[in-house]
């Protein structure tokens, strides 16, 4: 397994385990409160890392070749 991949656990680890730590109503980001703007958050930074892991992978850059 390559170690990259294990950049697809932060996401799940952040929700499930850092809302424990961030569930408050203050300090208000955005004018939502903390625990909102958290999901909201690792909900783009999903898309973030699984593009990283993307274009980190050799597979991908073979099948891009190939075109």
């Amino acid at each position: 397994m390559k170690v990259y991949y294990l950049l697809g656990l932060l996401p799940f680890l952040a929700i499930l385990v850092g809302t424990g730590f961030v569930n408050r109503m203050e300090p208000f980001v955005f004018g939502l409160p903390f625990l909102l703007f958290w999901f909201f958050f690792w909900t783009i930074m999903s898309s973030v890392i699984m593009w990283i892991i993307f274009k980190l992978d050799p597979i991908n850059k073979q099948e891009e070749e190939t075109e």
